[in-house]
């Protein structure tokens, strides 16, 4: 997007979502501003049929899958049908786990009928490219139809990687996010005896007694288009890709590098990528899984890059939970309605500072009007994978 001179602008033409605070862009949004959901963040309510032909379709279809198809079709009818050749048109979906649902579902078959009842779909089901290739395959788009799997980043990658497609002259429009359905019994007992998990159950990003994230499910996509065809097409431009960059830790597989070291070169290689310098930065909706590690290196790395007068801070996932690789994604989706509502959702769960974490100015209690300008975003992934996405408001 910043390398070529001649790079195209990169709109955000349609969203869509599926979250266990809203289902759907208007419910997702009240609940972002309401208080979190109580229990296990699963997405209650999701009826998987309306987005299929027929139940037999669906049952064929792994959970993550389905949330993407259902983002999809949202973002779709949001955004009108891009004028782009098929071939020119491209599907990036990113995933954390894929779909655990059906492997573990499989593993009790085979352990219990033995392996001639185990399902012909399993591989088709449970594939991480699976939700990609189901949303290409619907919709005639025969580009680069392509999937991302970096843990917690995915969904960020994957718009970044989707908006280079179009900034490149690749594609003139993808279909880009993030899903997950991995709360399963076997996963939520690998996350928990990790010790990654709440003990008490509750996100509280930043907060002195964060003691774990909230594992949750769901997943989003937007309709990202070349500038000019979106605009000569009647598109309504929502917001634009400004820049983007991923870069690794090399440190360990679960915890950050000291000081926030791979984050603060993200941010910084993003902030490059789109132009910018940081005080050209409006908020930053950060990765804020409400561990102890992570949230203490993220504001550490956001302080270095900002200092002490920095941007107004938020993370959604004292409302949303973590929902891995789709969370990327979903806080793509909520940048893009607080600039239409022209309003930053607080931190749900953060009551008391921590005196250990370095001083940000984290919105929380009410939402907090502002001017929308450049948001950057951060996502950061077991395996020291580094995500940050820069978008900035339709102008």
């Amino acid at each position: 997007m910043h390398a070529p001179a001649e790079a195209r602008r990169v709109a955000i033409t349609g969203i869509g979502v599926v979250s266990c605070c809203g289902i759907g862009v208007d419910a997702f949004w009240d609940g972002l501003l309401s208080a979190p959901p109580e229990g296990e963040h699963r997405v209650l309510d999701f009826d998987a049929a309306p987005y299929f032909s027929n139940p037999k379709e669906a049952r064929r279809t792994d959970r993550f899958t389905q949330f993407a198809v259902a983002a999809t079709q949202e973002a779709l009818a949001r955004s009108g049908e891009p004028t782009a050749e098929p071939g020119r048109k491209g599907v990036w979906i990113g995933t954390g786990v894929g779909g655990l649902v059906t492997i573990e579902d499989q593993v009790v078959v085979l352990h219990e009928k033995g392996a001639r009842r185990v399902s012909p779909f399993l591989v088709p089901m449970m594939m991480a490219n699976a939700a990609a290739a189901t949303i290409s395959m619907r919709y005639g788009w025969q580009g680069p139809c392509e999937n991302t799997a970096t843990a917690c980043a995915a969904g960020t990658h994957s718009i970044g990687n989707a908006a280079r497609l179009i900034a490149g002259g690749r594609c003139d429009a993808v279909i880009a996010g993030s899903t997950e359905a991995a709360m399963t019994p076997t996963g939520i007992a690998g996350f928990a005896n990790m010790t990654a998990l709440s003990t008490a159950g509750v996100s509280r990003p930043f907060d002195r007694d964060r003691d774990g994230f909230v594992i949750a499910e769901g997943g989003a996509v937007l309709v990202l288009e070349e500038w000019e065809s979106a605009r000569t097409r009647g598109a309504t431009i929502l917001a634009e890709i400004l820049g983007a960059a991923s870069t690794a830790d090399a440190h360990h597989i679960t915890a950050p590098s000291p000081g926030g070291a791979g984050a603060i070169a993200c941010m910084e290689l993003a902030l490059d990528d789109a132009g910018l310098t940081p005080g050209d930065i409006r908020q930053i909706n950060a990765h804020g899984t409400s561990t102890p590690l992570n949230d203490a290196a993220e504001a550490e790395a956001i302080a270095k890059v900002f200092g002490t007068d920095g941007p107004p801070v938020t993370s959604i996932k004292g409302v949303t939970g973590h929902s891995l690789g789709a969370a990327g994604a979903i806080e793509a989706v909520s940048i893009v309605l607080s600039m239409q509502y022209r309003l930053i959702p607080p931190t749900a769960g953060y009551t008391t500072p921590d005196p250990e974490i370095a001083a940000i100015d984290l919105v929380t209690g009410e939402p907090r009007p502002w001017e929308p300008g450049a948001t950057l975003s951060n996502s950061f992934g077991f395996g020291g994978h580094n995500g940050c996405l820069v978008i900035g408001p339709a102008a």
